[in-house]
Parts: C-alpha cells; structure tokens; sequence
C-alpha cells in the first residue's frame, strides 16, 4: 500500500510502499539509514544488509541524494525518532537519478539560495513557510465564506491605475495600453453594490523601485468590500479577521512554526481589541522616539518599525492626512484634512500588512478628488457609475499574505514568504 508520511502512524506493523526522494543517508556498518521525504513529512528507513538482496545494498549506498525512490517496508514506532516511527526496509528501488545536488550541507548566503528557490523550496524552512502559507491562504477564505462574503474575482489587466501612476507595470493590450491590477478595489466597489458583502483574492502587481525587506514586485493581497459599512465597522471587521487567521495557523501549523524556531509567544497575543491610535497621537509618539516625521507625512517603513517594535498586539493608525491617501478615500466630515482610512500594523517591528478605509461616495466630490489627483476622468467613467446609480456608504480594506506571513513566521525578508519571489532585481527562476 502506497501511504504518505503524514498518515505513517496509521500503519504500523504493516507492510506499506512510501514514494519520495532521498534527503540523507548515513550507514553504520552493516546498516543504512536513509531519511526519506514524501512532501508531507520526512521518516528514516533502515536498511539492514541481511535483510534485502546485496545489490539492492549496494544501490542505495550509492544513490545520489535527491533521486526519488520507491521504498517497501515494515512500520514500527520507534520513541527515538523524531516522528515516533521507522520503517524496516525489505525493498528500495531507484525512480529517478539524481545528479549532484548543487545545495550543500554547509551555510549559503541568500543570494545562493534564491537563486536555486527552484530546489530550496525542498529545505525545511521553505518547505515549513509554504505549509504555513497554505493553511493562511485557506484560513482567510474561510473567514470570509463562512460570513456571508462573495468571492468575485477582479481582473488582473486594468485600464487605469488605482494606487498612484507612478507604480504601474504598462503592457499592450493590441492597440491599447493597459497595466497590471494594483488592487482589485475598485470592481469590489462594483461588486459590493450587486451582492453587499464581497472579496477578491489575486496576484497585484506594484512597480515600486524599493529595495527593502517588505516590498515585492508580485505578491498576493485579499481584498474585502462591505455595503453599508463605515470606518469604525471597517476596523471591527479587520481586527476581527487577524485574530482569526492567526488563531488558525497556531492552531494547525505549530509543528511547522516550531521548525522556524518562531516564539509563539507574540501570536498568542493577538486578540481584539487592538491598540488604536489616531494619526495625531502616532506622529506625536514616533516624535518621542527619535523620528524626524512632520503632520502630513505618511508612515515609512522606519516609521512603522518604530511604532510597532514593542507593541506587544497590532497597531490600527486611523485618519491619515488625506493629502497623503488615494483620490477615492472619504474626507473626515470632522476635519476635512484627514481621510476616513486605517492601517493595522503587526506587532514586533514588522508594520502594514492591512491598509483600507471608507470610501468617496458623493459622486461631485469624487469627481473633483479624480481631477485633483490628475487622473483621466474617462478612464473613471464606469467607476463613477457606481455613485450615479445607487451611491451608498461602503468601505473596505486589503491585507498582503506576504507581509503578514513574514510576520506570522518572525522572517526577515517577504521574499521568503512567496515561492518565487519577484524583486526589483530579480525575476527568474
């Protein structure tokens, strides 16, 4: 029976066939251990030499790592392995040679590594942060399925941008140009008006010149959209959504964050309510601690550190100076120089994972907000539809899955977070 290594305790003291690659090997004496991964986990197979044919032996003392093999054996516990199981072998075969494994067992920088992301994607650390990434992407559509949200799907090529000009990646489209989505916003608004509730989860794209440790060129960002909604029931449902996601990967990947060496510690805070603080009070704070940030600037990644490198929750920063926002955020009818918009910052140093608000929804002042931001109003023309027929109140946000899996793993770097990570300097593999 062909079984994988996760469902192995089912099995012992049966015979199984277990289909993988070779990790390691080792031999003592008479006896080989091969460490076998399958995808789902890793198990040590012992070969000794009485018990199978002598060139069945030889063959496995000389298989290259990383040949996938095709292993028969008996299971049985075993307290001493890691996963509390072995199998006996009786049979090995050779599926597929391996030629010489260009990753060593020695320390390689970055640059090494990404650059075989290719074959590094089979390495613990990789393998444990795509496990923990799966289960996120799953938790976040569970989130919104479960509470009566649409999943409508935006598209990828746009004829206009959504988050600023100066970031867009520009291609043909046969005798027109079009670009590649920011954000998926702007059809939610759409959407939201035909269903209430609705979400889109997709690849966006950002042609920001940034080399720093939480930008990507690619990356994958969810986007939620509500009826009806305004700021604060904005940030109610944002807080909401982190606790739950984060719950969810404690709850089923902890095997996985202890294979990052990650404290959990810090997860286990995230519970609502979240520290909230106005942008006046944030400023006045990063003032306190050295920043030379002045009232109408926006957040840079230094600032967002500062903020949040002993906060012990996440940090919501509400009513940004709407100078420094998109055209389509909704001005504070309390102080027009402020945006009706929040951030929610990780704790720990790592900043913006979610950024939204309530939007625009008189159609004139849209319309000015479109020309004062130097936008093309035609470009525009089916998004004012949506304040010419109906307009109501509506906000939404959007969270990156790979800032807040950097954050979730306690990684370094968001292109650890992407299993091919696209940089300003970097495109291939």
């Amino acid at each position: 029976m062909n079984v994988a290594v996760e469902r192995i305790a089912d099995f012992v003291g049966q015979e199984v066939v277990l289909k993988g690659w070779l990790r390691a090997k080792r031999s003592k004496g008479k006896i080989h251990f091969l460490l076998v991964r399958d995808g789902t986990g890793v198990i040590q197979c012992v070969m000794e030499q009485s018990k199978v044919a002598q060139d069945m032996f030889e063959i496995a003392e000389h298989c290259p790592l990383e040949s996938s093999v095709e292993v028969k054996g008996t299971v049985r516990a075993d307290k001493r392995s890691p996963i509390g199981f072995e199998i006996d072998v009786s049979s090995f075969k050779i599926l597929g040679l391996a030629e010489e494994y260009p990753i060593g067992r020695k320390e390689h920088g970055i640059g090494f590594l990404m650059q075989w992301r290719h074959l590094y994607l089979r390495h613990k650390e990789p393998h444990a942060i795509m496990r923990i990434r799966a289960t996120l992407i799953r938790a976040i559509r569970d989130f919104f399925d479960s509470r009566g949200f649409i999943l409508v799907d935006a598209p990828i090529l746009t004829p206009a941008a959504c988050e600023g000009t100066t970031t867009l990646f520009q291609v043909g489209y046969f005798d027109e140009v079009a670009y590649l989505t920011q954000s998926g916003q702007l059809y939610n608004e759409a959407t939201a008006a035909a269903f209430g509730k609705v979400y889109c989860f997709g690849p966006t794209f950002r042609a920001e010149k940034s080399k720093t440790r939480r930008h990507l060129m690619e990356f994958w960002m969810v986007e939620p959209e509500m009826a009806f909604c305004d700021l604060e029931e904005n940030i109610q449902v944002a807080e909401e959504f982190v606790e739950y996601i984060v719950g969810r990967v404690l709850e089923e990947r902890r095997k996985e964050l202890e294979a990052l060496e990650r404290d959990t510690r810090p997860l286990e805070s995230v519970k609502r309510p979240f520290i909230r603080l106005h942008y006046n009070e944030a400023v006045e704070i990063l003032r306190s601690k050295g920043s030379d940030i002045q009232w109408g600037d926006d957040f840079g990644g230094d600032d967002e550190t500062i903020l949040t490198k002993d906060a012990e929750k996440p940090i919501v920063v509400h009513r940004f100076p709407a100078e420094v926002k998109a055209f389509y955020m909704k001005k504070d009818p309390q102080d027009p120089r402020l945006a009706l918009c929040m951030d929610v910052l990780a704790p720990e140093g790592y900043g913006e994972i979610i950024g939204g608000g309530q939007r625009e929804d008189d159609l004139k002042t849209l319309e000015e907000s479109i020309k004062a931001h130097g936008l093309p109003m035609e470009a525009f023309s089916w998004y004012l539809d949506i304040r010419r027929y109906g307009t109501f109140e509506h906000s939404g946000f959007g969270l990156g899955v790979e800032r807040t899996l950097a954050w979730i793993c306690g990684l370094k770097h968001v292109r650890e977070a992407i299993p091919f990570p696209r940089t300003l300097d970097k495109i291939w593999p």
